[in-house]
């Protein structure tokens, strides 16, 4: 797309701007009104919280977003390297990261085909984040991928009135280095802001080689007038990784030696892999190529405005355009030469099949188009929002071999696969909220959505790839609000959601064509907020039809493939309680209880040595990685005036690492406390002065937070288990100085 893409747009809006209107409170007010449409508040009766910058700002030293998310109810947060720094990743309600809708200023920021999340794109998003609310189930129509058990909206529109710079700078454990520069124009002549942040994060990691190079930047442009505005945000982020992603064998995680010998005499492992295994443990790493990254840049355009239509109406057109481009490399050895498009060769008599190679998988996308709310916020018992979206997805795939110890007829950046999709998502909501008397408010809450999605071309084990599919989805939410006395509510809802497959079920598998999840949310709660404490009750009820899940079995090439199972569920209660013990001691805490169950499924192991597959049938069994007990809070101590000293336990439950409630394929429960020391001095020439030391897993913990599992027969069943070790008691300290 051209860079003056937004130009032409830009010209229009100013023409036709509004110049009527009633004043708001604040110009910050103005900026929330963006996401106002996809927000839950206390009328809609559904669960969320909500995150303040200040509250990001007390840990925000270099790790992903998701670890700033990590003492909210039922979060279980992981990563790749252990230390939250490079590939991380969210589960909330024991919902994985393509269940999970995110937006950012209202836009869809989830991957159209995988529709997982990969916050390594976004270094240091944090630093320009002005709120966050995280919904739990399905929760409000939003825009973008279906929340299949939470969305998190992220809003990056601040107004700061007074110029100001500022510098952070935090480092710790395994070389971790972050450092940032943002600054604002302040707002010019009661109209204009410019805002701008440079970043750079860098670190080792806990696993070997599991380094991180992240490098991003952020800048916006608004023009503000009476009740109106106009803003232009570009931001990108560019990371090299080193990939981390096979986890380590979890005898070695266990100190288990017999089981460890197993696995490599199984798996046929050289004595020099047996040798580095030992000597490296937990933080072993299977990767040693020097190259073996991941290589990727994303850039967005962000042009959002919203403008006042007389009296009552608020219409907030937003458009947008996504670029991301990259690979991972990966060194392969005795690959067979025509699973690469490369024929065998002979030399010396000899018949050549196999060769060493490195080769890169590239990915190459873009994704544009545009989301929309109209506001109506009435002076009689009836509010309301209409809003919806348009976008495409436009994503090339493609490998080539760039170097083979014999690569026979091929050549150097040799193409073995391409394969092009296309994805378009539209949708339309409308919202309303009606006072039925003077405490009770109702909620009603109704979603269009129409997806298509092609692909065609050559996948990455040379299959032929060709779909074509269309779905079409409706959505109807409702909920119920009664307020008490005394500063007290009691809420009931009702939602449905519902989810397309993704990429991989279309890609892996042989038959059974994938059909659509469904879910059904019944949420119901009760809130009590006092001078100096609030606490909240919900209970959830989350019926799903169809989810799919991994069953053991694999397609023509041995790739595992999800299946849809006709009936599972998700039942808990989470707790919420936070306030002041004394003057200078306070208490937040929060638990969830849950039980999450596949109610009938068949387990599939399959058979490589002629032998017949396995299939055992299961009943009222435990969803993978959904722990039953998870709980978060902090004990914060305030020591002296801006001298303040936080204790930040956490505890998960034991997950299961499939579908079978296995004893043998689990992680075990883990309890792990972070301390977090800040400081702010009085600094009568500085506008801030923070100092801040966090101390990640105090008690030096050996717990691993994700996993994953196969089985096969071959002369017997095998099962392996693979797990991603977390760091030990590590550190991190900052200092943030605004001038």
């Amino acid at each position: 797309m051209k860079k003056n893409f937004f130009l032409p747009i830009l010209l229009i809006l100013l023409a036709v701007l509004p110049s009527a209107g009633q004043q708001l409170d604040t110009l910050q007010h103005l900026n929330e009104v963006v996401v106002k449409a996809t927000r839950a508040n206390e009328k809609t009766g559904m669960v969320y919280s909500n995150v303040s910058q200040s509250a990001i700002k007390k840990q925000n030293l270099g790790q992903d977003l998701p670890f700033l998310l990590n003492q909210l109810p039922s979060v279980v947060v992981t990563s790749d390297a252990g230390t939250g720094v490079g590939y991380t990743g969210i589960r909330i309600r024991g919902t994985d990261p393509t269940r999970i809708n995110v937006t950012l200023n209202g836009i869809p920021y989830n991957d159209s085909e995988s529709q997982g999340v990969f916050w390594v794109n976004m270094p240091d998003f944090a630093s320009s984040v002005q709120s966050i609310q995280v919904q739990r189930g399905v929760g409000t129509s939003t825009n973008g991928a279906g929340a299949f058990g939470a969305s998190v909206n992220v809003n990056t529109l601040q107004l700061s009135r007074d110029p100001f710079a500022e510098v952070n700078v935090s480092g710790g454990s395994f070389n971790t280095l972050k450092t940032n520069f943002i600054a604002s124009s302040g707002l010019l002549n009661d109209k204009f802001v410019f805002d701008a942040r440079l970043s750079k994060i860098g670190s080792d990691g806990f696993v070997d080689r599991a380094s991180s190079d992240l490098r991003s930047y952020y800048l916006s442009g608004g023009y503000y007038f009476k009740n109106n505005f106009i803003r232009l945000n570009h931001f990108s982020g560019k990371e090299i990784t080193y990939q981390s992603w096979n986890g380590i064998p979890q005898a070695l995680a266990d100190g288990d030696r017999a089981g460890l010998d197993a696995y490599i005499e199984r798996n046929w492992y050289s004595q020099e892999h047996k040798q580095e295994l030992l000597a490296r443990g937990r933080k072993f790493n299977y990767y040693n190529y020097e190259n073996e990254v991941d290589n990727y840049v994303q850039s967005h355009w962000q042009l959002i405005s919203s403008f006042q239509l007389g009296q009552y109406w608020r219409l907030n057109p937003t458009l947008f355009y996504t670029k991301g481009d990259g690979y991972y490399e990966q060194y392969k050895d005795g690959e067979d030469l025509e699973e690469y498009g490369l024929s065998y060769i002979t030399i010396g008599g000899e018949t050549i099949t196999e060769t060493d190679l490195i080769r890169r998988k590239y990915l190459d996308n873009a994704f544009y188009g545009g989301v929309w709310s109209l506001d109506y916020e009435g002076s009689g018992k009836l509010t309301g929002s209409l809003g919806g979206g348009f976008n495409q997805y436009d994503g090339s795939h493609f490998g080539e071999v760039i170097w083979a110890q014999y690569f026979s007829d091929g050549k150097i950046n040799h193409r073995y696969y391409n394969n092009n999709s296309t994805k378009t998502d539209f949708n339309l909501y409308g919202k309303l909220y009606y006072a039925l008397a003077q405490s009770w408010n109702a909620y009603l809450d109704l979603q269009y959505r129409r997806v298509g999605f092609d692909m065609l071309g050559t996948g990455d084990v040379l299959q032929q790839l060709n779909f074509n599919n269309t779905w079409s989805f409706f959505n109807p939410k409702i909920g119920l609000t009664y307020r008490l006395p005394g500063s007290a509510s009691a809420y009931l809802s009702y939602a449905k959601g519902t989810k397309e497959p993704n990429r991989t079920d279309f890609v892996d598998t042989a038959s059974n064509v994938p059909r659509p999840e469904k879910l059904h949310d019944f949420e119901a709660g009760y809130k009590v907020s006092r001078k100096s404490w609030a606490a909240e009750a919900n209970l959830y009820f989350m019926n799903y039809k169809d989810q799919l899940v991994l069953t053991g079995q694999i397609n023509q090439v041995g790739e595992a493939i999800r299946m849809n199972v006709p009936e599972s569920y998700r039942a808990g209660i989470e707790l919420q309680w936070g306030g002041k013990i004394t003057e200078k001691l306070a208490l937040a805490a929060n638990v969830a209880l849950s039980r999450n169950k596949i109610k009938a499924f068949t387990y599939t192991v399959p058979a490589s040595d002629g032998t017949p597959d396995e299939v055992t049938p299961y009943k009222d069994t435990d969803i993978s990685f959904s722990p039953n007990v998870i709980t978060g809070g902090s004990l914060t101590y305030t020591l002296a005036k801006g001298l303040n000293v936080a204790l930040l336990p956490k505890y998960v439950g034991k997950q299961y690492l499939d579908n079978t409630s296995s004893e043998d394929k689990k992680l075990d429960g883990y309890f792990v406390s972070d301390l977090n020391v800040s400081y702010t001095p009085k600094a009568e020439k500085l506008k801030d002065l923070n100092f801040t030391l966090l101390v990640n897993n105090i008690f030096n913990k050996e717990y691993e937070s994700n996993g994953y599992t196969y089985s096969y027969i071959y002369g017997g069943k095998v099962t392996e288990n693979f797990v991603f070790p977390q760091a030990g008691i590590n550190f991190l300290a900052g200092m943030r100085v605004r001038f």
